[in-house]
């Protein structure tokens, strides 16, 4: 495992941020040199600190997706074969593995609600799958 520097942890926060911002910008934010901002940016990707880059949907681009988390019990027989069959629904963002009553948690975002119930329903009569519980989501107060 990578040892992360204070800088290093600095560094990462202003990707956070901003991961679109010039090398420039962040060697004068953090007080160092164009040159070892970039060094430390590839030792970072190359140690797989750093996996990518991605988009975050604006709060008006989110604002017209309902969302809404589902929890799953899993036939553990069945889990990875379930897996790969919610990995092909569109509108799964995202799946955890969690301990406690379920054992996965999806993230969902659609359109209207009548999609979010296709979903569900697709969701529930999947072969593997036991039981379901969902929530919509009403607001998201924040989001790293």
């Amino acid at each position: 495992m990578t040892e992360l520097s204070t800088t290093d942890q600095r560094l990462i926060a202003a990707l956070r941020a901003n991961a679109r911002a010039p090398v420039a910008a962040l060697a004068r934010q953090l007080g160092l040199a164009r040159s070892t901002v970039q060094e430390r940016i590839a030792r970072l990707e190359r140690d797989g600190v750093i996996a990518g880059y991605t988009v975050r949907l604006g709060a008006e681009t989110l604002g017209r997706q309902i969302g809404a988390h589902v929890m799953i019990s899993v036939d553990p027989k069945q889990n990875e074969r379930v897996v790969a069959s919610l990995k092909r629904i569109p509108a799964i963002r995202s799946l955890s593995a969690v301990s406690g009553t379920y054992d996965l948690i999806a993230v969902l975002g659609a359109e209207t609600t009548a999609e979010i119930d296709a979903v569900l329903d697709q969701i529930g009569h999947m072969q593997g799958i036991d039981r379901t519980m969902s929530s919509i989501i009403l607001s998201v107060k924040f989001e790293r």
